[in-house]
């Protein structure tokens, strides 16, 4: 009996577009999975950019390449404060009031499942998942063709 293996897979990032998440937020998808819903994105975010609230319906986890992203209010305020180098797993149903990024940053993250933007009063704003990544790929995509 052969155990069936998924392909392996490789990704040149340097040959791909950069897609627009949200303003000043652009990534560049590195591998989606439709059977588990994870994705993997290389973001980068601008100087004084930010994540609206969100609430993680899955678990993610993020490694910083270089700059600095402050969750929560970052360590000054309770938080946490992460730079080059720094790992960190966000379990799920963690809720993130703001995500701030004092100075252009750029991280891998990978989560596995939907991530969902909230107002105020917890009301659903949008939903970010492995299908609405894929399209913000593609259109960047076709832009660059």
């Amino acid at each position: 009996m052969s155990v069936r293996m998924q392909p392996e897979e490789y990704v040149s990032t340097r040959s791909m577009p950069w897609a627009t998440l949200s303003p000043g937020i652009r990534m560049k998808v590195l591998r989606l999975s439709p059977e588990s819903g994870t994705w993997t994105v290389l973001l980068r975010a601008d100087a004084g950019a930010s994540f609206a609230r969100h609430r993680h319906l899955a678990a993610g986890e993020y490694f910083m390449l270089y700059g600095k992203m402050e969750v929560r209010g970052g360590a000054q305020a309770g938080g946490t404060t992460a730079v080059a180098g720094d790992y960190g797993w966000e379990p799920v149903s963690v809720i993130h009031d703001h995500t701030f990024f004092p100075e252009e940053t750029e991280f891998l993250f990978t989560n596995h499942g939907a991530v969902q933007f909230v107002d105020e009063k917890g009301n659903t704003t949008s939903v970010l998942d492995w299908e609405v990544i894929q399209s913000l790929a593609r259109t960047a995509s076709a832009r660059a063709a």
